[in-house]
């Protein structure tokens, strides 16, 4: 994992001296040992109204089109009102009528379970498309809500598919808009397969960073905008193993947390806990 910085990640994460962490000691060992002024991580607040000058239009469905291409896209986008925390998007069973772009805020995405309990199947940072479950007969198969205040640009489905229809570069950008779907679930599938915990939450910290990455900002420093709770939903785990998860990662000075502010201190071995399961690293 690249770092993005060559000094301290941040100002304000500091010791207890008052010196910026990675100057010249050891990553802290304690929850303690860390003072965070809190920071914006996502700065939107100058999006304005059309897609081409959208801070998200590299990460959204505009990425690799024309300009005028780009204005007959503008031109179906319904800009909703801002989501409050629980806001509802759309429900399980609803029909599809649109796409979703998270504009501001996050999402997560529910599915009941076998057990008759809500679980977390995704989660959705700004510049996303939520709704694609619906792609394949028409109905939604989760509910997805907003984590805290959000707000999305809506796009017809009908209208998009007849654009589409007419725009080879809209099809293509559909397509890895899709893939990058299809991805994310994969990652997911090797989340659950983990047997370890440490391996499960490594490699959620890892695609999220690199999530992050794509929006455009530091991939080491970030805000988790889901509870540990919805994290411990999404791994399959229960909250009091995800807490010490977090505890004995930071401990090991792999991570740093102050709430649900998150810093990366050791890029590598993060990378080696994601990728390469316990009996792989034990023949390395």
């Amino acid at each position: 994992m690249p770092g993005c910085t060559s000094g301290p990640l941040h100002p304000d994460w500091r010791d207890r001296r008052g010196l910026p962490i990675g100057q010249g000691r050891s990553a802290p060992s304690h929850l303690e040992d860390i003072i965070v002024i809190e920071a914006a991580v996502i700065d939107l607040n100058r999006l304005r109204h059309s897609c081409g000058q959208c801070s998200l239009h590299q990460l959204c469905l505009p990425e690799t089109m024309a300009k005028a291409d780009m204005e007959r896209l503008d031109s179906l986008v319904k800009r909703r009102r801002p989501l409050t925390r629980g806001g509802v998007l759309f429900r399980s069973g609803d029909a599809m009528s649109a796409l979703f772009v998270a504009r501001d805020g996050a999402f997560k995405t529910t599915a009941l379970g076998e057990d008759g309990s809500m679980q977390v199947i995704g989660f959705h940072l700004p510049g996303e498309l939520i709704g694609l479950d619906a792609l394949g007969d028409g109905a939604h198969r989760c509910d997805a809500e907003a984590l805290g205040p959000a707000s999305v640009c809506e796009i017809p489905f009908n209208d998009l598919s007849r654009l589409a229809a007419e725009l080879p570069s809209l099809q293509r950008q559909l397509l890895r808009i899709i893939g990058r779907s299809v991805g994310r679930d994969q990652d997911h599938l090797e989340m659950m397969g983990r047997r370890h915990a440490s391996e499960r939450l490594a490699l959620f910290l890892y695609s999220l960073s690199e999530r992050y990455q794509a929006l455009g900002h530091c991939e080491r420093e970030f805000s988790l905008p889901m509870s540990r709770e919805d994290i411990a939903s999404y791994l399959g785990m229960v909250i009091e193993t995800v807490s010490r998860t977090f505890s004995r990662l930071q401990e090991d000075g792999v991570i740093a947390v102050r709430g649900r502010q998150l810093r990366i201190l050791d890029g590598t071995r993060l990378a080696k806990l994601a990728h390469e399961p316990e009996s792989q690293r034990l023949r390395g």
